[in-house]
């Protein structure tokens, strides 16, 4: 199953940490796909999430500022 969370209009922290809440609401093994338009959060939570064991299956850049980074829980 794959879940889908938009934070346009969000900057860092709060990218991580609605992330990161997101994720607790899913299984292990299933994916979330995160909509960015923060140019930091692109790199800041995929680093983040990857120190805490999840996988990072890509990031999309989508427009001059959209990003979708699809995360596989672990």
């Amino acid at each position: 199953m794959t879940t889908e969370l938009d934070l346009r209009g969000e900057v860092c922290p709060y990218t991580f940490v609605k992330t990161k809440l997101k994720l607790e609401e899913i299984e292990s093994g299933e994916e979330l796909i995160v909509t960015f338009d923060h140019a930091p959060a692109v790199e800041n939570v995929p680093r983040s999430l990857k120190n805490e064991g999840h996988k990072i299956m890509g990031i999309e850049q989508k427009g001059d500022h959209l990003w979708k980074v699809r995360i596989r829980k672990a």
